[in-house]
């Protein structure tokens, strides 16, 4: 059987360039190269698109741009499913599906999920629509809100908001709290403020990164966290749950792990895992995902569930959380693959 052709993108124009490169790194690695056939495209920090023919280990580096890339682009032309290259004079490869692993802005925001759909190419993973509304975090908690799923308290300011309206509310709810960019990922620009002092400082830093910031109350408890692939049959991973020994799951624990673990299953009983389960796949119809994406929450002592966030494309580095829940599921790295890029494939 002939092998299907998938775009795969990586890199990307935001601040989670480096991580692109190694989640794109991995599912080089870990796809079967017996049935998907890999156009890796590569997105400059600067939008450049060039078709790079090398292996996974020129990307893990950053080494990947150089001899060989031939720039590269998406034909508009709907129904064609072609990516057009730029090689002396202008030749086209069929495109069967297109499978972004882009994280932030640009994206994992619906910008070029709404290109990959605008072309008529299938796609893998979230949608226009759910793409934007996850990347948002407010407005993904207002959503949820409206099927049941309560978050933590927040707060949004821009730049022109007053600084006491969020002196204020910090008072209202309490220090710590954080201040996070409504629209940004890998936590990155998030700061946990730990006192009255530090609330300024913290909202620039995160309007450095969005036009907009949320205030949040720190909620007691643990971090979990859900795996959910598919569209209309979903299927989740095992629960998992972020212990830490300081400070908060930052940009540097994501992918290092230093002083803080990952614990899969998570240490919870199995009703509660049952409902955490459960609450992931509410919060993934509501905000109109399909094809994959991870679900955090926070489980208070109390035993409720609260809302954090959803990654429409979250890492699958090694140490990444979503292909650790499935692989406690029973699902290899390569078997996850297979069923996202057949759901994109097939539309269902």
């Amino acid at each position: 059987m002939d092998r299907l052709n998938i775009v795969l993108f990586f890199g990307g124009c935001s601040s989670e360039y480096g991580v692109s490169l190694q989640s794109a790194a991995a599912v080089m690695e870990g796809v079967d190269r017996r049935r998907w056939q890999l156009i890796p495209v590569g997105i400059t920090r600067q939008g450049a698109w060039f078709y790079y023919p090398g292996d996974a280990q020129g990307v893990r580096q950053d080494r990947w741009l150089g001899e060989g890339c031939v720039p590269a682009l998406l034909s508009p032309h709907r129904g064609r499913g072609e990516l057009m290259l730029e090689s002396g004079g202008l030749s086209r490869l069929r495109v069967d599906a297109a499978f972004p692993v882009l994280h932030g802005r640009n994206g994992e925001d619906g910008s070029i999920q709404g290109l990959i759909q605008m072309a008529g190419i299938p796609l893998a993973g979230c949608g226009v629509l759910s793409s934007a509304l996850c990347m948002d975090k407010d407005r993904a908690h207002r959503m949820a809100a409206q099927w049941g799923v309560p978050s933590s308290l927040g707060m949004v300011v821009t730049g022109n908001t007053p600084l006491d309206r969020a002196r204020r509310f910090a008072n209202q709810v309490g220090y710590p709290l954080f201040v996070k960019p409504v629209k940004a990922g890998s936590s990155y620009g998030i700061t946990q403020v730990e006192e009255p002092e530090g609330l300024e400082d913290a909202i620039a830093l995160a309007l450095e990164y969005d036009r907009e910031a949320i205030l949040e109350q720190k909620v007691p408890g643990v971090e979990v966290g859900c795996a959910v692939v598919g569209k209309a049959e979903l299927l989740t991973g095992e629960v998992d749950q972020v212990e830490l020994t300081q400070g908060f799951f930052d940009f540097e624990e994501k992918y290092t792990l230093k002083t803080s673990a990952i614990r899969v299953p998570a240490p919870i009983a199995p009703d509660k895992a049952a409902q955490i389960k459960q609450t992931a796949k509410t919060l993934y119809r509501a905000l109109d995902c399909s094809g994959f994406a991870r679900v955090d929450m926070f489980l208070t002592p109390q035993g409720q569930v609260l809302f954090n966030e959803v990654n429409t494309i979250p890492g699958f580095t090694p140490h990444s959380r979503f292909p650790g829940m499935l692989r406690a599921a029973g699902y290899s790295f390569a078997q996850v693959l297979d069923m996202i890029l057949e759901q994109a494939v097939s539309g269902t």
